[in-house]
């Protein structure tokens, strides 16, 4: 743990942390819990996996110069900010994680797109009502359906006959209306990326086959052994430099209702 000293020469307050927020109503110090909402990306193997109970964990990279060896000298403008702001009486480099903290929530962004109800396959699972409509047939509903669900046949778009290949929207474009996956954190860390433990890869939703080899994901690639080496290969299927070593956010999470 370290104290508020490095950014006190730009930020000067001499509050007393607290760790309350008074009522305006009651006049006393009641604790207020204020649980926030983030949105988060998972490829299409990881949303399996995590519909699937395999994936109960993310490791994501720390921000370009953050170290938690030398918290002092590199915490950025905003989170000084965010220190002066709400005041902690103490905290460790898991304060500033981006992803929240434990209690707070993500929802899962994913690849996605809107199909008229009676373009779903029986048997499918359907999301919510989407916006989408047809100026032929107003009494048709659309409703969001997920690429990590599988192919989909030609669609309906403007109007009947108008068979066309579903357009998938990219993760990153998914509204709040169509998440399925909410997630609630549990705990928060920061570690090196090669310090994952056997339990830890394994918990990171690779692929474990038949013949009990593990893979990154149930795409295919290389099997091994053993989990870690195959957490490797998903690290660096997204562009993750593996050799590097970096610092990264370890998220553990539990599914919640959305």
């Amino acid at each position: 743990m370290v104290q508020l000293n490095n950014c006190s020469a730009t930020h000067g307050s001499t509050r007393n942390p607290s760790p309350f927020k008074v009522s305006r109503y009651s006049g006393k110090d009641e604790v207020m819990p204020e649980i926030k909402e983030r949105p988060i990306l998972f490829s299409a193997p990881m949303v399996r996996a995590i519909l699937e109970g395999r994936k109960t964990v993310t490791r994501r990279a720390v921000r370009a110069g953050f170290n938690p060896d030398d918290l002092e000298g590199t915490l950025s403008a905003s989170e000084c900010r965010k220190l002066y702001r709400e005041l902690p009486q103490h905290f460790g480099a898991s304060y500033f994680c981006p992803y929240g903290k434990p209690g707070d929530r993500l929802w899962v962004r994913e690849s996605h797109a809107q199909v008229f109800e009676v373009d779903i396959p029986q048997g499918r699972y359907a999301g919510p009502i989407g916006t989408a409509g047809s100026p032929a047939r107003p009494d048709w509903k659309s409703r969001y359906v997920y690429r990590a669900d599988g192919d989909m046949p030609n669609v309906q778009w403007h109007h009947v006959g108008d068979s066309q290949p579903v357009r998938w929207t990219p993760s990153i474009h998914m509204p709040r209306l169509a998440c399925r996956i909410l997630l609630e954190i549990t705990k928060v860390r920061v570690e090196r990326l090669q310090d994952i433990s056997y339990e830890q890869a394994a918990a990171e939703g690779i692929h474990r086959g038949p013949l009990r080899e593990w893979c990154a994901s149930d795409e295919g690639g290389a099997c091994h052994k053993y989990p870690v080496p195959a957490f490797r290969d998903l690290w660096q299927s997204v562009g993750g430099n593996w050799d590097a070593n970096p610092w990264v956010w370890v998220v553990e999470f539990k599914r919640v209702t959305p």
